[in-house]
C-alpha cells in the first residue's frame, strides 16, 4: 500500500493551501483519513480525520473553522483545505488510512503516506 501526500508549499500567513491524499491500488473509500503533522523538534500530532462514513473529527482544536477534508471517490483521493494558515501551521503533513472498512477516528492507523512539506511564513 502506497500512500501520496502532496501539495504542500509555501504560503504566507492568511493564506490557503490544499494537500491531498492519494492511494494506488488500495481504495479510499469506506476507509478513515487521518491528517497528522510534525513540527521541527516537536512530536507528530494530529490534526484532522474523516471517518469511513464521512465524519469529520478534529484532533486539533486550533484549526476549526480554517481545516477541512473532502473526498474524490473517483479518484481514490482525500483533501485537506488549509484556509487562514499560520505562522505555527508550519510542519510536515502526512495522511494516514486503516486496514478496515467501517472505522471512525478513533482508530489505531496501519498505513502512512511519506508527508509534504507545509510553510507559512511572509
Amino acid at each position: 500500500v502506497q500512500l501520496q501526500a502532496s501539495g504542500g508549499g509555501l504560503v504566507q500567513p492568511g493564506g490557503s493551501l490544499r494537500l491531498s491524499c492519494a492511494a494506488s491500488r488500495f481504495t479510499l473509500e469506506y476507509r478513515t483519513i487521518g491528517w497528522f503533522r510534525q513540527a521541527p523538534g516537536k512530536e507528530r500530532e494530529g490534526v484532522l480525520c474523516i471517518s469511513s462514513s464521512d465524519d469529520l473529527t478534529y484532533y486539533k482544536d486550533s484549526v476549526k473553522g480554517r481545516f477541512t477534508i473532502s473526498r474524490d471517490n473517483a479518484k481514490n483521493t482525500v483533501y485537506l483545505q488549509m484556509n487562514s494558515l499560520k505562522p505555527e501551521d508550519t510542519a510536515v503533513y502526512y495522511c494516514a488510512t486503516t486496514v478496515v472498512f467501517g472505522s471512525d477516528c478513533y482508530v489505531e492507523y496501519d498505513y502512512w503516506g511519506q508527508g509534504t512539506q507545509v510553510t507559512v511564513s511572509s
